[in-house]
This record gives C-alpha cells, sequence and structure tokens, in this order.
C-alpha cells in the first residue's frame, strides 16, 4: 500500500491524531484521476474533436463538421446537467469547440478548429513549467485543497513541495512535447492529419500526466492537514472559552454564598 493509498489520521479533525496536528488524508488514484477530470472529462473534450475530423474527412464541410462538433458538446453538457453531475469539463468542452468551429468557419481552414486548443495547451504547458522553476508549482496548488493541505506544503513540508515540482514539471514537458508534434503538422500538414494525430494525442498525455503525479505523491511525505488543525484549534478555543464561563461562574456563586 502506498502513503496515497494509506487512511490518513484525524481525516475529520477530531482525535488525538487531530489535535497533534498528525499527517492529514491522502487520495487513491481514482480520486486524482477524477481531479483532472476523469474519463468522463477526457470524452468530453476528447470525442467532439473526433466527430470534427471524422465529418470533414468524409464530406469535406467545414461548416458541418463544425455544426456536428459544437452540437455534441452541447449534448454532452446537457447530459451531465440531467444526471445532476458537474458542468466544468463539459462546459469547458463546450467553450473549446464553439471557439474553434468558429475559428475554422471564418478562416475557411479546417485546421483552425484546433488551433485554439493547441494555443491553450501550449500556454499550459508554459505555466506548468514557469511555476516549477518560481518553486510555486501548480499541481500542488490544484491538489491542495484536495488533499486538505492548502499551501502548506510551501513552508511546512518540503519534500511535498519536491514532489509537486516533479509533477509540474512533468505536466510542462508532456504538454510542451505534445506542442512540438502538433504545431509542425498545423503549419506544413493538412487538416486530416493534424485532425487524428490531435485525437491520438487526446487521452494518453494525459494519462500519463495523472500517472507521473501519482508516483510522485506516492513517494513523498504525507500531506498536513491543515484543516483538522484549524478544526481542532477552534474547538480548543471553543472548550478554553467554556472553561472560562466556569471559572467566572464559579466566583460568582463563591461571592454570593
Amino acid at each position: 500500500m502506498t502513503s496515497l493509498d494509506k487512511p490518513a489520521a484525524g481525516v475529520d479533525g477530531t482525535g488525538p491524531a487531530a489535535e497533534a496536528g498528525a499527517p492529514g488524508p491522502t487520495v487513491t488514484d481514482k480520486a486524482l484521476m477524477e481531479a483532472f477530470g476523469g474519463v468522463r472529462g477526457m470524452v468530453d473534450t476528447t470525442v467532439p474533436g473526433l466527430v470534427f475530423v471524422l465529418v470533414y474527412t468524409i464530406r469535406r464541410d467545414i461548416h458541418l463538421a463544425a455544426v456536428a462538433a459544437l452540437g455534441l458538446s452541447v449534448l454532452l453538457a446537457l447530459a451531465r446537467l440531467v444526471q445532476r453531475e458537474t458542468l466544468k469539463h463539459a462546459f469547458s468542452g463546450v467553450f473549446g469547440v464553439g471557439i474553434g468551429a468558429v475559428f475554422a468557419m471564418m478562416s475557411g481552414d479546417a485546421k483552425n478548429f484546433y488551433l485554439p486548443g493547441m494555443l491553450y495547451t501550449l500556454g499550459l504547458a508554459v505555466a506548468y513549467c514557469l511555476s516549477a522553476v518560481l518553486r510555486f508549482p501548480l499541481i500542488g496548488v490544484l491538489l491542495g485543497p484536495l488533499m486538505r493541505e492548502n499551501l502548506s506544503w510551501r513552508t511546512r513540508n518540503p519534500g511535498r513541495l519536491e514532489a509537486y515540482t516533479k509533477a509540474t514539471w512533468a505536466w510542462g514537458i508532456v504538454l510542451l512535447a505534445k506542442s512540438a508534434i502538433l504545431f509542425p503538422i498545423y503549419f506544413w500538414g493538412d487538416a486530416t492529419q493534424l485532425g487524428w494525430v490531435k485525437v491520438a494525442l487526446g487521452i494518453p498525455p494525459l494519462l500519463l500526466c495523472v500517472y507521473l503525479t501519482y508516483v510522485f505523491l506516492a513517494k513523498a511525505p504525507p500531506p498536513i492537514d491543515v484543516i483538522a488543525e484549524m478544526e481542532a484549534e477552534e474547538a480548543a478555543e471553543e472548550e478554553r472559552k467554556k472553561e472560562r464561563e466556569r471559572e467566572r461562574a464559579a466566583g460568582e456563586a463563591r461571592t454570593d454564598s
């Protein structure tokens, strides 16, 4: 059992472990996967692109392909709405597909359907690498609240700072490699080549990044549950307040007698 799988003491903020500031909760590989969108998120962001390149390859009609991809994104978002699931990834998918569809139809070039997403990926890769260089890794910022440690890893848990930095470098490098493959095809290939390669590179890099993040965190010290610490401190303060009230009441009783 790795450190990511071990249950944490004092997760609910009660008991001796919480009062002592014991390490807080960790997450399993499944929870880590869900933090980055999960399988459903991958579908929401990948399948519309597959529909676009499939329709365009068959019909060579930019408008039809764009409408088909955007329509599917909307249906996926509506399905999440009906099932009362989180809409973050669905709406981001609709937004991204919508911008890509506008780019492609206005320019008359099917390759531009993928350009906004490619620019976003490149920008995200640069942000990951820059944050790692500055020792403020974005993966730690994203996962800290999930692990109930917030930003305590920056000053109180150097082992986790190192793990988050490695994970952030992994995301940055993998996304840079993805961009290094896609942009040459964008400039010198055709729309169908770009589309199929883009679809092929949709899920595997994400899975690789999530796996590497899991490996780095599994070898890191457990997180410090700062939420439990705050709850324990609030409980202790409340107990001190009650004790002062009891002492005051006892003093008044002695005075009256």
